[in-house]
């Protein structure tokens, strides 16, 4: 994970949540080729996260609720390699904007896109909810 370490600690509040939640999923991306994987090793992302209430809005508009949202980060996960390039995160008007530089594989299709998460979160610091925006390159 390109940098995300590095950033973790010059940061604090909401901020290092979202960085933290972008680290630990690179983490599992990782895990999820081991025997044993289930959705179930998606749980130090709970703590994170509001699950009864969570909600996640793709880059095709597709919504998932965190069960959902667990079922496709296994699928995912189990079947990608996936790093980031950090870029920026700001705090603002209570939401957290994280800026990434994506690279995944998927088997034969690899891809590079700047990704701009936006995180909304509880009132006791919890992500409640994510949209997902990209910017890739036309297909050659």
């Amino acid at each position: 994970m390109s940098g995300l370490s590095a950033v973790i600690g010059a940061h604090t509040g909401r901020s290092r949540t979202v960085l933290e939640y972008a680290h630990t999923v690179g983490d599992l991306v990782v895990q999820a080729k081991r025997p044993g994987f289930t959705s179930a090793s998606w749980a130090p992302l709970t703590e994170m996260v509001d699950t009864a209430n969570f909600t996640r809005t793709g880059a095709f508009k597709e919504e998932m609720d965190w069960a959902g949202y667990v079922t496709f980060l296994t699928s995912w996960a189990m079947t990608s390699e996936w790093e980031c390039t950090f870029r920026r995160i700001t705090e603002a008007a209570g939401l957290v904007f994280l800026e990434l530089e994506e690279r995944s594989v998927v088997g034969d299709f690899r891809s590079v896109v700047n990704s701009l998460s936006v995180y909304q979160f509880t009132d006791d610091g919890r992500i409640r909810h994510l949209d997902l925006y990209l910017q890739m390159t036309l297909p050659q």
